[in-house]
């Protein structure tokens, strides 16, 4: 069987983030994506300068549309700007009995622009991450997830990944890209115990879709059938090699995309 994985995200007009980067993060690792799109943005390298949503009852009629016909064997979901477009989601997955549910709790595009209504914060607290097999908050998104501050070391990392357990997500992946050093160190904390994720921390400001391409590359391993520290693993690999390849593309003036297919394109 093909293995297909779903995006349950916003798009970004620029082609670096949300669904566009998942799709081409499915397609890089050889997994079939299908895509529901919750909002609109109008976005570029540079910034977000507005935001268009899908009304709930459109997001509801696109999840049944795929999976009523496709094997999903995984689900990446992204941007939920609104409530209602949490509530949406949540009551969809239920009632389809999702399976491999990958959460990236999008808050802050990284340019900045804001994609998570203040108010929405705790829907996605207490009815989605409790759905969610993995969740893949950055330091500044678990601390808001948290109301605390952002962990400054690992072992803050994981004292806050274990706190958004006890919110409901069987295992939390912290992301430590906005950390210091010369590693940038994610840390997937289980019940079963911790898996230290560790690659060079690369100087580029080509950056943009960082987020959204991990957790879509972890649900394409999952999709594949890897156990989720594998998946987490091979994900990791695969960002920081699109990420080193990053500067070969000269895409807008601001924080460029990621190299999603720096395996299958020809350096010129």
């Amino acid at each position: 069987m093909t293995p297909i994985a779903l995006t349950i995200a916003g798009s970004d007009s620029s082609g670096g983030a949300g669904i566009q980067a998942d799709l081409k993060t499915f397609a890089a690792l050889g997994v079939y994506g299908a895509s529901v799109i919750t909002a609109l943005t109008a976005q570029n390298t540079q910034g977000v300068t507005a935001i268009h949503d899908v009304p709930p009852d459109f997001i509801t009629a696109q999840i049944d549309a795929v999976f009523d016909d496709l094997d999903i064997r995984a689900v990446k979901i992204g941007m939920l700007s609104r409530v209602e477009a949490i509530a949406a989601v949540t009551e969809s997955l239920g009632r389809h009995a999702a399976q491999n549910i990958v959460l990236d709790p999008v808050m802050v595009a990284t340019s900045g622009g804001k994609l998570l209504a203040d108010n929405a914060v705790a829907a996605l607290r207490t009815g989605l991450m409790p759905r969610a097999l993995v969740v893949t908050p950055n330091l500044p998104e678990a601390a808001a997830l948290l109301g605390t501050t952002p962990a400054r070391s690992e072992d803050e990392m994981e004292s806050q990944a274990r706190a958004l357990m006890k919110l409901g997500a069987q295992a939390v992946l912290i992301k430590g890209g906005h950390g210091s050093g010369a590693e940038s160190v994610d840390l997937l904390v289980e019940e079963a115990g911790v898996t230290r994720l560790s690659a060079r921390r690369i100087a580029t400001q080509n950056t943009h879709g960082t987020g959204c391409t991990l957790s879509s590359a972890i649900a394409a391993g999952l999709a594949k059938g890897l156990e989720l520290a594998s998946a987490a693993r091979a994900a990791k690999d695969y960002v920081t090699d699109a990420i080193a390849g990053a500067d070969v593309l000269k895409v807008g003036h601001g924080h460029g995309p990621l190299h999603h297919f720096y395996r299958q394109w020809r350096t010129p």
